[in-house]
């Protein structure tokens, strides 16, 4: 599931890509966009802001370097195909992007969401409402405890889904630090240790990223089935004591109430009755 450490590591794939090249056609398959090119124009590199993507190009003429965002969501992607090869035709309709860089590859941006163009400068439009990024240079642990812990009754997955007070954090990441914080997804966030939890979901979010094969992984074992301690195993059992997981389903439209996984057992507290109806930022 794309989350802060599946979209950094996908810039750093595309850095190895395209980084360096030029621009030779664009199309951009957007209502809004549509008319835009960004041809003529060399790819500076790739930036990322939590589950959001930025692809820096440099200036042209009289016009000012510029920013590609683009969020992932649950189901957007980009792959790069080799010259002379098309990807599968089944995939064209969902195509939101096309660049043709100048060694042959082609770049497709693929189910892309909240697509934008805008100068460089600019880039803070867009991404300047998003919290710390542990993946970020600029990484800021003070200011993530602060504002996660701004709202003390708000329930802990909530807090970590809430892309304002710390950016990055998906739903499996918030489901599994919940269980190693050993409380109930809805516990308030002021009950728990929250400067010990964001150094935790800094380190395991930076291992996803960097470490080859750790991926997503939150037991440390990487053998199939016991990547996880409590996600996806309501049929298992939880890893660690083997009591029926339960799992709550998501609000529509709520992010901050995605679907969540819990062992009653080992994460005590409030169950799905005491989650705060509301949307959160994205």
């Amino acid at each position: 599931m794309p989350e802060g450490d599946s979209v950094w590591k996908l810039a750093r794939r595309l850095d190895r890509q395209l980084t360096g090249r030029t621009v030779v056609r664009s199309d951009f398959r957007v209502p809004r966009l549509a008319a835009r090119d960004v041809a003529g124009r060399v790819v500076v590199g790739h930036d990322t802001h939590g589950k959001h993507l930025l692809t820096r190009l440099t200036a042209l003429d009289d016009s000012p370097a510029v920013t590609l965002h683009s969020h992932l969501r649950m189901d957007g992607s980009w792959t790069t195909t080799a010259p002379g090869k098309r990807v599968p035709a089944r995939v064209m309709p969902d195509v939101r992007l096309v660049l043709a860089i100048d060694d042959g590859r082609t770049a497709h941006g693929i189910k892309l969401h909240d697509l934008d163009l805008v100068p460089t400068d600019d880039e803070h439009r867009l991404v300047g409402h998003l919290g710390p990024d542990p993946l970020r240079d600029d990484w800021d642990a003070e200011e993530a405890v602060r504002r996660l812990s701004a709202d003390p009754t708000l329930p802990l997955v909530t807090a970590l889904l809430d892309q304002r007070l710390m950016a990055g954090l998906g739903n499996l990441w918030a489901n599994e630090l919940a269980f190693l914080t050993g409380v109930s997804p809805w516990t308030p966030v002021g009950e728990v240790e929250v400067e010990r939890l964001v150094g935790r979901a800094a380190t395991m979010l930076h291992h996803s990223a960097t470490v080859p094969q750790a991926y997503q992984v939150t037991t440390g074992s990487m053998w199939p089935g016991t990547d996880h301690w409590v996600t996806g195993r309501q049929r298992r059992g939880c890893l660690r004591c083997g009591t029926a997981v339960r799992v709550a389903a998501e609000v529509p439209g709520d992010a901050g109430n995605r679907r969540t996984w819990w062992c009653p057992r080992c994460q005590p507290g409030p169950g799905p009755e005491a989650r705060r109806v509301a949307g959160r930022v994205a």
